[in-house]
């Protein structure tokens, strides 16, 4: 699951860093997140991932890190949702 947000952080282009050089915790505000990339990063996380993030779940601390999101995907995702994005390195 981590490896497919880091791929759609890179993809979106919404950090002044590479998300290579990021760990699980590291801020991604620090990072140049701003308010607009974290739309955009809240809606490809929707589209691949097949949720809809809650209007209540919308916050600055869930887009703080990647570890944050994740966390926030495992609540969301069924379980054998979570388990095949495990065994495909989502």
């Amino acid at each position: 699951m981590k490896t497919t947000l880091r791929r759609i952080l890179a993809r979106t282009g919404c950090l002044d860093v590479s998300v290579e050089t990021l760990g699980d915790g590291d801020d991604l505000y620090e990072a140049g997140l701003s308010s607009m990339g974290a739309v955009r990063l809240m809606l490809e996380v929707e589209e691949v991932f097949g949720v809809q993030i809650p209007a209540q779940a919308i916050s600055r601390e869930l887009f703080q890190s990647i570890g944050a999101l994740a966390d926030e995907l495992g609540r969301l995702l069924p379980k054998t949702s979570r388990e095949q994005a495990a065994v495909h390195g989502r």
